[in-house]
């Protein structure tokens, strides 16, 4: 399994021992975080961050607000460079980490397109389950997955 470290997106953009230069996704990746941050809030540990595999930026993941209603969603999204080396699956188990180590009651899900591919496996593998399908304000029906 991949070891990651993930690099916490501050609320202006900064990071924090991220060798540079910064290609244009990864500063793409930072500026839509900081826009997120806009509308749902700034409030750490609740927040976006790079993945960082051997000092080389390999993702990114996050929650995509803050908890309401005790529960919080996770996203994660590798690089393409990166795909199929553990990366997603490594994230997604350190954003449930973060959750649980900072509210034990804290319910956690994910949202993915409506079809079996890599992230359903990575939410069963670490212990998702499917609870049904929903509709996204902007990408239609997807499944939703709680832990």
């Amino acid at each position: 399994m991949a070891v990651i470290q993930l690099v916490p997106i501050g609320q202006s953009g900064e990071i924090l021992n991220v060798p540079g230069p910064l290609s244009d996704l990864i500063s793409d990746v930072i500026d839509g975080t900081v826009t997120l941050y806009k509308t749902s809030g700034f409030v750490p540990p609740w927040t976006g961050y790079l993945a960082l595999l051997n000092n080389n930026v390999v993702g990114t993941c996050a929650f995509k607000t803050p908890p309401s209603a005790n529960a919080v969603e996770i996203a994660y999204f590798t690089f393409p460079d990166f795909e199929g080396q553990g990366i997603a699956t490594a994230m997604a188990r350190d954003l449930v980490r973060i959750a649980q180590t900072t509210d034990s009651g804290i319910r956690i899900k994910a949202q993915t397109m409506p079809e079996s591919n890599a992230s359903t496996a990575i939410l069963r593998k670490i212990g998702f389950s499917w609870v049904g399908t929903v509709i996204h304000p902007e990408d239609g029906e997807v499944w939703e997955w709680q832990l």
